[in-house]
């Protein structure tokens, strides 16, 4: 007997789904691997600023399964509990609170070679013995009083406390107003008020050698954004972020790719794409696989096949990047293989066991 051969039209019809199969299954390819090549990307370049940041916005307060990983929070600073200067009694309403203590000193300054010398607030002990003419310029050998930083124990952003290194890089200054009335009597007898400043001047406009004039800088309450790494409650540095910082503060409501501008843009809609990818791979091997169809079950093995290829792919392509998506990904392909051998063993297997009775 000769071979059975197909009329012309209905082998050119199986051509044309092959090629169209073939089309589909690499389109479904190239899907996930821009996918996932975006996705890491992304994931290298947020890992030098401490790894990917869950993005919370205004989310009030941490919830369950948020501990370790980089959060993006923004909201308006709120002092709970705010730092105080117990020496001078003085407190405010701000995170930090810096107390700066300058003294009324000579200073030498030199233009052309040639040196000029002024009395000027200065915040540290300027030592005259180094001047070109220290006769007739000696300062005090040392301030009596320390500038020191007050940190607030409790400042939230949406719920979330702050770190003090989170709170040392807020933006923005300015200074407090001291309460004269709340200075401590041994104070009071030398220190008065004049404008943001407590000075010892007798006559505060025209101080004299060896004044001194106390003022505190001050963090302004406003919106900000904050990245940072949760522990707890509380935002801190990212110790192993390769930046050198692990951090970020900014003023306003800020988007994470303003925040970090060498960021790659990720993929949007990631997971719609990953499921485009699976059925385009599986609409591909159907249409290769379809003069073989026998059954209506039979769709699971496109739908088995597609899955192992892609799931293998993708996988393969975290390797080295994150083994918890890799492995999620071989799970599909091993997913994929068992729905692609159901049908097969259906055909086969039941067959066998129909040919012993």
């Amino acid at each position: 007997m000769s071979p059975l051969r197909l009329p012309r039209e209905l082998a050119s019809g199986n051509a044309v789904l092959k090629v169209l199969g073939a089309l589909l299954l690499l389109a479904a390819v190239g899907l996930v691997a821009l996918t996932e090549n975006g996705l890491l990307a992304y994931r290298q370049a947020a890992q030098r600023h401490g790894g990917d940041v869950l993005d919370l916005g205004r989310q009030s307060g941490p919830e369950a399964g948020q501990h370790g990983f980089m959060v993006r929070v923004a909201g308006p600073l709120q002092v709970v509990a705010p730092p105080r200067d117990d020496e001078f009694n003085q407190s405010g309403a701000t995170p930090v609170l810096t107390r700066r203590v300058e003294m009324f000193q000579w200073r030498e300054i030199i233009v052309g070679g040639q040196p000029t010398y002024e009395l000027d607030w200065v915040d540290h002990a300027v030592d005259t013995q180094q001047f070109m003419h220290p006769a007739g310029h000696a300062n005090p050998l040392k301030l009596p009083l320390e500038g020191h930083r007050f940190d607030a124990s409790d400042v939230q952003v949406s719920g979330f406390k702050l770190s003090p290194a989170l709170m040392h890089a807020l933006p923005g200054a300015g200074q407090l107003v001291p309460d004269g009335a709340a200075l401590p009597p041994n104070l009071a007898a030398s220190f008065s008020v004049n404008g943001n400043y407590l000075t010892t001047s007798e006559h505060p406009d025209s101080p004299r050698l060896g004044d001194l004039r106390v003022s505190w800088d001050t963090v302004p309450l406003q919106e900000v954004t904050i990245v940072g790494r949760l522990d707890g409650d509380t935002l801190v540095p990212a110790t192993d972020a390769t930046d050198g910082k692990g951090y970020e503060v900014q003023v306003g409501d800020r988007p994470v790719l303003d925040l970090f501008p060498d960021l790659p843009v990720p993929p949007e809609a990631v997971m719609p794409r990953r499921g485009a990818a699976l059925l385009l791979g599986a609409l591909g091997v159907l249409a290769l696989l379809w003069t073989r169809r026998q059954h209506v079950s039979d769709v699971l093995l496109p739908l088995g096949i597609s899955a192992l290829v892609i799931g293998s792919v993708a996988g393969a392509m975290w390797l080295g990047g994150s083994s918890g998506v890799s492995l999620r990904w071989f799970g599909v392909a091993l997913l994929g293989l068992a729905l692609a051998a159901w049908p097969l063993w259906r055909r086969h297997g039941f067959g066998l066991n129909a040919d012993k009775h």
